[in-house]
């Protein structure tokens, strides 16, 4: 689990890739001071295991999976890299929870400047966007942020002098790819209420699965519907 605090800017020294995955070799200094092999280290937002490290680099594998599904594809070496060590049981939680899982990318498609802050507007598809709510929160890149507006078929984020300068944010110019991760809240709230079509509970009402009454205790429905949050002011 990780805040989405960027801790550093790390550089990617070396790709080696196969036909299906890549090993990264990221260039970093301060994550590696109680670094152990094993640990996980959110690099733009998606978490990776190390191989290996020194006292100036680390390795991690990427999967055929999360080439797929994030922009670690488009890597080279020389790209700068937002890295964050898993948060400590004992430390503070500045950001939000951030699974290290990426659900997506969006595209930049608008930048501007507001006195000090710098506005981005992303572009996202329907599949994000269904978890995407202004005043929550989101990672971009693996940076914990506040959604400051939405619009058909985008929202948009604004970036502190701080933020920008402490992360490949700053570098990030219209047309670039950025990964997305919704805050993993909504998608449990989602799933107890019956999910999106192709969940158990749209299966089981498509005919999918044995009604509720024929169902084991441990299939049954959540006592928590919407008509019950609703009641208790959640809206």
């Amino acid at each position: 689990m990780f805040t989405g605090i960027i801790e550093e800017i790390g550089t990617v020294r070396r790709i080696q890739k196969t036909r299906t995955a890549a090993v990264l070799e990221i260039g970093a200094s301060r994550i590696q001071s109680d670094m152990k092999i094993g640990d996980s280290i959110a690099v733009n937002g998606v978490c990776l295991t190390v191989t290996a490290f020194d006292s100036s680099c680390f390795q991690a594998d990427v999967m055929h999976e999360t080439l797929n599904r994030s922009s670690l594809a488009s890597l080279k070496a020389g790209s700068h890299v937002n890295l964050e060590r898993a948060m400590a049981a004992g430390g503070r939680f500045g950001g939000h929870m951030v699974a290290g899982h990426i659900d997506g990318t969006g595209r930049i498609i608008q930048t501007r400047r507001d006195d000090t802050a710098v506005w981005y507007t992303i572009q996202a598809p329907p599949a994000i966007l269904r978890y995407v709510v202004e005043k929550g929160s989101i990672a971009i890149d693996g940076i914990s942020l506040t959604v400051a507006s939405l619009s058909p078929g985008a929202f948009s984020v604004s970036v502190i002098p701080h933020t920008a300068r402490m992360t490949i944010l700053g570098e990030k110019k219209r047309g670039d790819i950025v990964n997305l991760e919704t805050d993993i809240v909504g998608k449990y709230v989602e799933r107890l209420l019956g999910g999106p079509p192709g969940s158990d509970e749209g299966q089981r009402r498509e005919g999918g699965y044995p009604p509720a009454a024929e169902a084991s205790e441990a299939e049954k429905p959540s006592g928590i519907t919407r008509e019950l949050l609703l009641r208790y002011g959640f809206e």
